[in-house]
């Protein structure tokens, strides 16, 4: 059976999406545990409703663009997740020569566009460590929690890369934090994994400021065996992350803040990080990023401070006038400066009329090079 030119296997194109799409699963047994559970997710509530029943060779694209349409106006990240899982199984059934080719050809669909996140303040990181509630007055996860909190914000580790920590990750000498496992939630329980990818593996230097809260944990809460857990709960296990979104939902009720996401802090020390200076390589190493676009974001979020940089500029400039003197309606020096010119001759402004030219001190060239400039 020929379609557009190309051999396509009849009985293939007539599988349903549902049983190709089990079939697709099953074939990469080397999905991440966090990937499968996702791709199960987007199967099970968006692609199959729409597609399940449906043979491979009746998904046309203006099926897809529908589809697509309507879930982007709910949920638009969702949608391109939804939109790229389906196309990457459909792009399998061409090369298999199930269909003659792939009906996902709506432009931009897998895209995503994330709405810009609140940024969070540095009192406002003090407010929610300080606001994390409490329980039971067991001090081993109260002090969990609020360093959970200062982890994300100063040393950008994502929420699993936090819960992931062991004593052998923290290395007190040299300050840094070796970040080489994730915790994912899988169906209520941890599991721990490597990290996304290869860039998530890294070393990161801890903030002086926090490794006293680090070494006082380190010394009173965990284990002596090196696998044990850095960041413990109630049980004495793992701190999962439904105590802390708990905890940490309540605290940023109580400071006022509900919008603000556990991954807002992360994002919010990247940032500060750039306005330190740092580069986008540097930004990458520290927050664990395979690619520039993700730490291009918080350089982005630098440059929006440009008006508030220019009205710093400003301050810079008045304070360096009022220490050399400097006229800035005149143009130069007032009388008493360094190299204030003495006489009327030396009383205009840079510039003059074609009939002062010859006088001296009158000609542009000359003033421009008696004018000073300041740091």
């Amino acid at each position: 059976m020929f379609d557009r030119g190309n051999w396509i296997d009849p009985r293939g194109a007539s599988l349903p999406l549902e049983q190709f799409a089990l079939r697709w699963l099953s074939e990469r047994p080397d999905l991440r545990p966090r990937t499968l559970e996702l791709y199960e997710s987007l199967l099970r509530r968006h692609i199959l409703p729409a597609f399940g029943g449906l043979p491979l060779r009746k998904i046309a694209p203006s099926l897809v663009r529908s589809w697509n349409a309507a879930l982007a106006c709910k949920h638009p990240i969702t949608a391109a997740k939804a939109y790229r899982l389906l196309s990457g199984m459909l792009n399998t059934a061409v090369a298999d020569e199930l269909i003659g080719r792939n009906p996902c050809a709506v432009r931009g669909a897998a895209q995503e566009r994330s709405p810009e996140r609140p940024m969070v303040s540095i009192a406002e990181v003090d407010a929610l460590v300080a606001a994390m509630p409490e329980p039971w007055r067991l001090a081993v996860e109260l002090a969990a929690r609020r360093l959970a909190v200062e982890l994300a914000a100063w040393c950008h580790l994502r929420v699993g890369e936090v819960l992931g920590l062991e004593r052998r990750d923290v290395d007190l000498l040299h300050r840094r934090i070796h970040i080489e496992r994730t915790a994912y939630d899988i169906g209520g329980r941890l599991e721990l994994g490597p990290p996304k990818t290869e860039a998530g593996r890294r070393t990161v230097s801890i903030p002086p400021h926090i490794l006293p809260s680090i070494e006082r944990h380190l010394r009173t809460f965990v284990g002596p065996d090196p696998s044990s857990p850095f960041l413990t709960g109630v049980k004495g296990g793992r701190l999962g992350r439904h105590p802390l979104n708990a905890a940490w939902q309540a605290a940023r009720r109580d400071l006022g803040r509900p919008v603000i996401h556990f991954h807002d802090l992360r994002g919010a020390g990247l940032t500060w990080a750039a306005t330190q200076g740092a580069t986008t390589r540097e930004l990458m190493a520290r927050g664990g990023h395979a690619s520039p676009a993700a730490a291009l974001r918080y350089q982005h979020a630098v440059e929006d401070r440009d008006a508030a940089i220019a009205e710093a500029l400003s301050g810079v400039a008045e304070s360096a006038r009022k220490l050399t003197d400097w006229d800035p309606s005149a143009g130069y020096l007032r009388d008493g400066g360094e190299d204030a010119a003495t006489g009327p001759a030396a009383t205009p402004a840079m510039g003059c009329d074609s009939e002062e030219s010859g006088r001296p001190g009158s000609n542009w060239h000359h003033q421009l090079g008696r004018l000073r400039f300041y740091h």
